[in-house]
This record gives structure tokens, C-alpha cells and sequence, in this order.
């Protein structure tokens, strides 16, 4: 038996403890012991899920496995990814599975956990989005999947029904560049503002990207911009971490205008720091700018994202194919851009060229 009435000094009152065995990943046993226990019952749950860890047994509770899932997918993820994944379940996955077995689970509470969500709305009688379903759906798959190919688990039960949601579903919406110049003028009240989206139009950069940009990544002679970190903010602290993809390092051609205006605002900051964020704000700032923006020029709201999509809009326009575009963009490519992109080895420079007869040099 290893569990024991503990008599050792450092524990007052009548405590169990815990002493088992067990073989880690070598094959060498290892032995775990815990302390501190206040019922025998207790003492025994613990040394029954412990033990179902680390012998992959299946039997386990699935709040269990999902504990074992995070911290085998800890050290392989970025923080910012880790917590994102952190909040989806533990808001809609773990309340509702946790006290059933991994094995046990079935198509037929997968169905069940599946209208529970797509039957939630809030106060506005508006349920989750399209989008955000299909996330929550690909989670608990991504959890069953880890489950298949690690611990041995049959098969995973959510490939017995149709995915709930649909992935990318929300409108794609852009400003065509008329609309976009109606929004640049009433930002022009605040240079901070205007400068944000100035870049984030004209150059297609993440929001992310932006503010983590130092004066270090511009070089105004070179007229281009070097994009290798984004901001985030993680367990309510600030961080600047490596960009979203390896493709999203990139160097971008700057217009000749861009580069004036960030002269401009170099020049307009006492005593800037080469190695400081420039644009000291959060998302939030960028959101109610937008919104304020938006409303003064008569334009329709979009998301800070869509200023993404409506540069790369504004490029295919200007006759540019996907896989120049999506060199600029720091998209993800598919093959054929691996495979081709060295045959364009000026469009760089000449897309920054063209942007810059697009912008006007009076009127705004």
C-alpha cells in the first residue's frame, strides 16, 4: 500500500501522504511523493490520477489530460499562443468535460457540448460568431488528436461530427484608398494617430507589428523597414516577442512619402530613444481612434486588421499578383510563392514606387 498515515513532525493533526513508483520517459522508475493530505480518500484519488499521467492510462479524467496536453504543448508554443489556448478551454472546453473520463467521452457528448454552445447568446440575444466556433471546435480536436497520437487513445470522438463554425466566416471588409485618404485627414489632429495608420495602410503591417517598431528598424536613406518582433500584451504584461510567422521577418520598401512623414515624426519626439517603441499606445488607442476616425470622415468602421486587407486590396488593384503581395505582407506562402519568388527581385522597390504616385503630395 503507498498511502500513509504521515507522522512526520512538520504536519500537525492527522495528514496522509503518498509514496509511489513509477517509470518516466528512460524507462527508470522514479519515485514521487507528496505530502499534506487531509483525508485518506483524497490521498488515494491523488495517487490513482497521478499515476494514470504518467502510465498514459486513458481511464484518467479528461481535466487531467488537458493538464497533461498544456504542459506537454508549453515548451513548444509562444506565450501569447499558450494563453490564447489557455482561455478557450478553460472557458468553454474543460467545464464541461472535466469530470468525465478521457475514454469515455463519445460522439454523443460531443453533439451534446456542440448545441450547448451554438444555443449561447448574450444579453443582445447574439450568439458566438462563425469564426470563434470553429476555434473552440478545432481545440477540443487538437486535445483528442494529442490524445491518438501520444496516449494511445482508440480515436478521436469529434471526427464523428461535422465541425461547428466556420473557419475565416466574418466579412472581409476593406477601404478602397478614396475612403481610406476621407479617414486620413480627420487623424491628422492627432500625429500619433495619423502616423499608426499611415503605416498600417501604406505598408500592410500587423497591428502587433507596429507597435513594436523602433526608429533601429527604419532606414530612411534605404527607404525600408524591417519588421522582426510584434507587441503583445500576455497575463496583463506587456511584451515584445518574435513575429506571428518565420515568413512575417521581412524587409519592406518604403514609398518616398512614408518615409518623409517618419522623419517628420522622428523629429517631432525629444530626446527619442533608437531602441523605444514609438508608438507608446495599446490596441485599445488604435480601436477607439478607429472608431472616432471612422465616424468623422463618413467612412464605414472596419476592424484595424481589414487596413491589412485593404493595402493588399489596393496592390492586386495596381496589377500585383498574390505571390508579390504576399512577399510584402509577410504572409505564410504556399509553394508556388517558395518556390518563385526569386524571379522578383525588383518588385519590392518597384511596388513602393507605385505607391508613392498614389499618395498625394497636397490636399491632405
Amino acid at each position: 500500500m503507498s498511502v500513509f498515515k504521515d507522522k512526520w513532525s512538520g504536519y500537525t493533526g492527522d495528514t496522509w501522504r503518498v509514496v509511489c513508483y513509477y517509470k518516466d520517459w528512460r524507462g527508470e522508475n522514479v519515485r514521487h511523493e507528496k505530502r499534506g493530505f487531509a483525508t485518506k480518500r483524497e490521498a488515494v484519488e491523488y495517487e490513482h490520477m497521478f499515476l494514470a499521467k504518467k502510465t498514459k492510462d486513458i481511464n484518467m479524467d479528461f481535466g487531467s489530460f488537458i493538464d497533461i496536453y498544456m504542459a506537454d504543448l508549453k515548451p513548444q508554443i509562444k506565450e501569447s499562443t499558450y494563453a490564447n489556448k489557455e482561455h478557450v478551454i478553460d472557458k468553454h472546453i474543460r467545464p464541461y468535460f472535466k469530470n468525465l473520463s478521457l475514454s469515455d467521452i463519445t460522439p454523443t457528448h460531443i453533439l451534446q457540448w456542440q448545441n450547448e454552445l451554438l444555443s449561447k447568446r448574450d444579453k443582445d440575444g447574439k450568439g458566438y460568431t462563425e469564426t470563434y466556433l470553429r476555434t473552440i471546435n478545432n481545440q477540443l480536436t487538437a486535445i483528442f488528436n494529442h490524445a491518438v497520437k501520444y496516449y494511445d487513445l482508440p480515436k478521436n470522438p469529434c471526427y464523428s461530427h461535422k465541425k461547428m463554425g466556420r473557419k475565416n466566416a466574418q466579412e472581409m471588409l476593406f477601404w478602397t484608398k478614396e475612403e481610406y485618404l476621407k479617414f486620413a485627414e480627420t487623424m491628422k489632429s492627432k500625429p500619433l494617430s495619423y502616423y499608426c495608420f499611415q503605416l498600417l495602410f501604406w505598408t500592410g503591417i500587423r497591428e502587433g507589428e507596429l507597435l513594436a517598431l523602433t526608429r533601429e528598424d527604419f532606414d530612411l536613406e534605404k527607404k525600408s523597414l524591417r519588421i522582426n518582433k510584434t507587441y503583445q500584451i500576455v497575463y496583463g504584461k506587456e511584451q515584445v516577442t518574435s513575429p506571428k510567422t518565420e515568413k512575417s521577418n521581412r524587409t519592406i520598401e518604403l514609398p518616398q512619402f512614408l518615409c518623409d512623414e517618419m522623419e517628420d515624426y522622428f523629429e517631432s519626439i525629444y530626446k527619442l530613444d533608437p531602441k523605444s517603441r514609438l508608438f507608446p499606445v495599446t490596441k485599445a488607442y488604435l480601436h477607439h481612434e478607429m472608431d472616432r476616425g471612422s465616424k468623422e470622415a463618413g467612412v464605414k468602421r472596419i476592424r484595424i486588421h481589414d487596413l491589412r486587407h485593404s493595402s493588399c486590396a489596393m496592390l492586386i488593384h495596381l496589377g500585383y499578383a498574390p505571390i508579390q503581395i504576399a512577399e510584402r505582407l509577410g504572409h505564410e506562402s504556399s509553394v508556388i510563392t517558395e518556390r518563385y519568388s526569386h524571379l522578383y527581385p525588383s518588385v519590392q522597390r518597384d511596388m513602393a514606387d507605385r505607391l508613392n504616385q498614389e499618395f498625394p503630395t497636397e490636399g491632405i
